[in-house]
């Protein structure tokens, strides 16, 4: 297991929101649902490569702005088809900031 990446500060990322950053050479969407709860997906749409990190999040649903694609950023599952899904990474948090593993 690889240590974990530190990506952003709590705070770059306001509630019911998500951003977009490259870890790795790879762009991962970062959520924060409410207080302190984060999660991480593959940040193109499985769909056609749009940017999923910003997009609407509702519930734990992120829309993709391109086609209106809508995953569950929990479980990286499209919302209208199981055997479609993205990429998840797991999220810790560490001295103020947003860490993501790549494993």
């Amino acid at each position: 297991m690889s240590d974990p990446i530190p990506v952003c500060k709590i705070d770059d990322i306001p509630v019911g929101e998500g951003r977009e950053f490259a870890v790795n050479g790879k762009v991962i969407a970062i959520f924060r649902m409410e207080g302190d709860e984060f999660h991480a997906i593959d940040g193109l749409c499985p769909h056609a490569g749009g940017p999923i990190g910003t997009g609407t999040l509702r519930k734990g649903i992120v829309t993709c702005p391109w086609h209106g694609w809508q995953l569950d950023v929990r479980t990286g599952k499209h919302c209208l088809s199981e055997s479609i899904r993205t990429t998840t990474y797991s999220v810790t948090l560490d001295a103020g900031n947003v860490c993501i593993d790549m494993q």
